[in-house]
């Protein structure tokens, strides 16, 4: 059921006849809210409303209104067994043919969406790094690329991925959106300390984890220590990342548990920002 990751751009300029499905009710247990639509095109799908049951009448429901070339009614749907979903909620979905307009407003939404995504930034693109930007690309993160060898970023190829070449990873760092991941796993231990500690320093990181061993991150918390000072900063580190409940160190399976963990940081923090934008404006309104 789900649709091809790809442009919103690239989709529309290929189905400008689909129809725009948008949850504007979600009353109970529910599959997503009302910030979840799709596109429906005769014969592809972009985005989701959650999937199931639900899902497919409001498939068949907008392809129904494309075959006849008359618009599709709203729909109020009761998730109950009478149509083999049991979340006992009910969630209202409406359908608008694509125009010029409403075209232009998805684009820019999407645009809006995509610049306010957490960012990650995964440092090295070796095979594990290469590894983790393809798991992080599948969730709703802005993941970016980071190397200082044009050769291995160029061998990298991970589809949808930004990809940084630069000679002072740690201004990368320093540059990054407050909120921001930062995942080191470079081809140079000295490196990666020179990454770490830069990232440990700002104090308003999601998420700072970097690749290796106990011996790895005993060295490397004697050397901040040293250099650094300020232990506290020390404790935010995740080292080695993914955990030690899984002894195995394929490429793969590292950034398969790393990413959960990245991803639970990132989303956690913007989750939280979110919260103190609302309270500080509940605050404010009752001034």
């Amino acid at each position: 059921m789900a649709a091809k990751r790809e442009d919103i751009r690239d989709f529309l300029r290929r189905e400008p006849g689909c129809v725009f499905v948008e949850v504007t009710g979600a009353a109970g247990s529910t599959p997503r809210d009302t910030d979840a639509w799709m596109l429906v095109a005769a014969e592809g799908l972009f985005g989701t409303i959650g999937g199931g049951q639900l899902e497919y009448m409001a498939i068949d429901h907008a392809r129904r209104s494309l075959r006849q070339g008359v618009p599709a009614e709203a729909m109020n749907v009761p998730l109950g067994p009478e149509i083999g979903q049991c979340c006992g909620g009910r969630v209202g979905l409406s359908f608008t043919q694509m125009n010029a307009e409403l075209s232009t407003f998805l684009i820019a939404r999407s645009d809006r969406e995509m610049a306010a995504r957490p960012h990650v930034y995964v440092f090295g693109a070796g095979h594990v790094g290469d590894a983790l930007a393809m798991a992080l690309s599948l969730v709703p993160l802005r993941i970016v690329l980071v190397d200082t060898r044009e050769d291995e970023l160029a061998a990298s190829a991970v589809p949808g991925i930004e990809t940084c070449l630069t000679a002072m990873p740690e201004a990368v760092v320093r540059d990054a959106p407050a909120g921001s991941a930062f995942v080191v796993l470079t081809h140079d231990h000295a490196l990666d300390f020179l990454i770490t500690a830069e990232a440990l320093r700002r104090n308003d990181a999601a998420y700072v984890g970097m690749i290796g061993s106990k011996t790895k991150r005993a060295t490397f918390k004697s050397w901040f220590s040293r250099e650094v000072g300020k232990p506290a900063l020390f404790g935010k580190l995740i080292c080695p990342i993914g955990g030690t409940a899984v002894k195995d160190k394929r490429p793969a399976v590292i950034a398969a548990l790393a990413a959960a963990e990245i991803m639970t940081g990132a989303l956690n923090h913007d989750a939280a920002k979110v919260d103190i934008a609302r309270s500080n404006g509940a605050t404010a309104n009752a001034r």
